[in-house]
């Protein structure tokens, strides 16, 4: 069973990968499943009828996605290629503490079209990380506090989503090396029982490979400490936004999971996981 639960298209305003051609080559792989997750950051982009509101980044305008056009035509793909492979309609909410009420705004509307979301934290107080905006005032050790603390009280007051995405996301970002773990163990661990307790889940993403990292995103400290408290719902996902990421390295994070103690992994449909063991 090979599953990408982190897969981004046209839907999201950093691709241009078509999402036919997304299930033709997800199909070409072998891949028994996808899960459509395009973004959603509220703060920063605006929805699509606030068009004119939104910032230009090299000629486009960045926009959250369009709900109305994004979920029928993931449903026409899913019938196109019923029989062949599974997708599933999800999203990768970008959500901050003080987006929440938007989001829950989103989730009353649309929730009903969704199989699975992503909650991720790309932001604090609109500050971003990939763009070094978030880091740049602050040391290495404000930083990284200051996210994880973001994580955890986002994961405390809001309640639509299946799975934490990269909760290291941070490192990615860090302009000064990976910090060490034990300096906010304390915050990753109360986020994880946090996890535990709603019965949700985290997500294992395998594009620390394409962006260099030295360990797997979440760390392997992080993975095992997921373990020892009782996690078990985890999915995996190429957070892919071209042809070369979709699919990469799941098989080998699959068997690297399982080294540490995992005995499968999940998919999702309406919200509600179902488990797979791994193969002996």
């Amino acid at each position: 069973m090979l599953a990408d639960y982190h897969v981004h298209c046209m839907f999201s305003d950093d691709s241009w990968y078509a999402p036919e051609k997304v299930v033709a080559d997800a199909w070409k792989q072998n891949l028994d499943e996808i899960c459509f997750t395009d973004h959603v950051d509220y703060g920063i982009k605006p929805d699509w009828d606030d068009v004119l509101s939104a910032r230009v980044l090299e000629g486009q305008r960045l926009l959250n996605v369009d709900y109305a056009s994004y979920f029928p035509y993931i449903a026409d793909l899913r019938e196109q290629w019923k029989g062949r492979i599974t997708i599933k309609s999800g999203l990768e909410l970008g959500v901050q503490t003080h987006t929440i009420p938007q989001f829950d705004a989103l989730w009353d509307h649309w929730g009903s079209e969704l199989d699975f979301t992503l909650l991720s934290v790309h932001q604090v107080g609109d500050e971003e990380f990939w763009t070094g905006e978030f880091q740049e005032s602050r040391t290495q050790e404000e930083y990284n506090r200051a996210y994880y603390q973001e994580l955890y009280d986002v994961t405390t007051r809001f309640e639509h989503w299946s799975v934490l995405a990269h909760l290291d996301l941070i490192k990615r970002y860090d302009p000064a090396g990976t910090l060490d773990f034990p300096a906010n163990r304390d915050l990753v661990a109360a986020t994880l029982e946090h996890v535990i307790a709603q019965g949700k889940g985290i997500e294992l993403n395998t594009s620390s490979i394409r962006y260099g990292l030295k360990d797997s995103q979440p760390a392997e400290e992080i993975l095992r400490l997921y373990l020892d408290l009782g996690g078990r719902i985890i999915t995996l996902g190429s957070d892919s936004h071209a042809p070369e990421h979709l699919g990469a390295y799941i098989r080998h994070f699959q068997r690297y999971l399982a080294s540490l103690g995992f005995e499968g992994f999940c998919t999702y449909d309406k919200m509600v996981p179902t488990f797979h063991p791994f193969e002996a």
